[in-house]
């Protein structure tokens, strides 16, 4: 306790009194965890993650055995009561994982971890099979969703009776963890049990485009027939799967949504922790639905280096000014190019993008140096074998989009029934 008796001025008590509350409020709001969008001279209210609003779905996991699908972008913070200074309770936000704090909260029996690509702490490289194993702070099993098994089991589903699915996802059709939500539902629907998503913002939720998905085309990175880049949150996405009963045989799954609070579609969000090896910040995030195509290319994307996908380049391209030369390095332990001189473009100044920018790809096709350009690959991320083909002939950009619009068009439609954000 403050012995506040040497203040015999009331005047003097309240100003000092409100001059520490307003120090103690300063020191204990974080606003790392989110980024703001300025309006004007007025700044938006701080986004508040679905795993945050926990009186939204605690009380519907009391007394049940759990299964949580995360991996290290899992994490919420909230307000504990805490020393603020030398004999002085007050209240602070901490972070914790959300397997952390769902493990060590009273009533709640979390029984296992699903992990999604790159593993349940996100050091795996891209395509690297996660094997299962055991958390070493918990002591939980780890069920690996990434490599031979991507779908949940009925073995491994066995004694659960809800699973809570938590991950932030980047808003491109080809990064996995929409198809491992898919996955997990369609599991969850066979058996009978329920699937709660904690969502999160989309920081490529501000656009759609990009050739639709054919359905001749469909694999682990691309399982639906949506544009490359959809414009949904993780919960939206979510919904749309079931809604339009895109799950084995039409089944649907009991699906709720934990939403997001203070969101739009066009809310800035910078994300307080990278969501793969390979997406170290904000701007690889708005360069990857266009750059990610390069992965069916000879072209690297900068994976060996720490320039990301915010650089391409290759032995095989003109030579230039910039270059780059990829080692092995967290993420990327046999990059493309491995100890080879790259030629070709550095983008990390270039401005952000609300469309996918075609030109990197077909400019890099006609400075190529080698008459293999394109692998099987491409048509996988693509999603249709048109744009290889385009890019061949020699097609603009702007009439290969102009092939992509009536698509969307379709799309959006669809979209529209989902969405729980403007």
């Amino acid at each position: 306790m403050i012995n506040f008796k040497p203040f015999k001025s009331t005047y003097l008590f309240l100003f000092l009194l409100l001059n520490f509350q307003l120090i103690s409020y300063a020191q204990n709001t974080s606003i790392k965890s989110v980024g703001l969008k300025v309006q004007g001279e007025r700044q938006q209210e701080i986004v508040k993650v679905g795993a945050e609003s926990t009186q939204l779905y605690l009380h519907l996991l009391k007394g049940k055995n759990v299964a949580i699908v995360a991996n290290q972008t899992s994490v919420l913070s909230v307000l504990e009561r805490a020393a603020i200074a030398p004999n002085v309770m007050g209240s602070k936000k901490v972070t914790h994982h959300l397997v952390d704090y769902l493990h060590n909260y009273n009533g709640i029996k979390v029984k296992k971890v699903f992990a999604p690509e790159h593993g349940f702490r996100g050091k795996a490289d891209a395509g690297e099979v996660v094997k299962d194993g055991f958390d070493t702070k918990t002591g939980l099993p780890i069920v690996s969703l990434y490599g031979k098994n991507k779908k949940p089991s009925e073995a491994h589903l066995k004694g659960v009776d809800v699973v809570v699915f938590d991950i932030q996802d980047v808003g491109a059709r080809f990064y996995t963890y929409i198809s491992s939500l898919h996955y997990v539902m369609e599991a969850c629907a066979e058996a009978g049990i329920e699937v709660i998503v904690l969502d999160r913002p989309n920081p490529n939720g501000h656009y759609i485009d990009g050739p639709v998905l054919e359905l001749e085309q469909t694999s682990f990175v691309g399982m639906h027939k949506v544009p490359v880049v959809y414009g949904m949150t993780i919960g939206e996405y979510g919904q749309m799967i079931n809604g339009e009963k895109w799950l084995t045989n039409g089944i649907q799954c009991d699906l709720k949504v934990i939403p997001l609070e203070n969101y739009t579609h066009q809310t800035e969000y910078s994300l307080p922790i990278k969501p793969s090896p390979n997406l170290p910040n904000d701007k690889s995030i708005n360069l990857y639905p266009s750059l990610c195509l390069f992965e069916g290319t000879n072209v690297s994307a900068g994976r060996g280096t720490e320039m990301q996908f915010q650089i391409y380049g290759s032995p095989f391209l003109t030579k230039s000014d910039f270059t780059f030369m990829p080692q092995a390095n967290e993420g990327a332990k046999y990059p493309k190019f491995k100890n080879q001189l790259c030629y070709g473009e550095n983008l990390q100044e270039t401005a952000n993008l609300n469309k996918i920018d075609l030109s990197f790809l077909i400019n890099a096709y006609k400075q190529k140096t080698s008459k293999e350009f394109f692998n099987n690959f491409f048509t996988k991320l693509a999603g249709t074998k048109k744009l290889q083909e385009q890019i061949e002939k020699g097609v603009p950009e702007q009439e290969i989009r102009k092939t992509w619009q009536k698509d969307i068009d379709a799309f959006k439609l669809i979209r529209a029934k989902y969405l729980i954000y403007e």
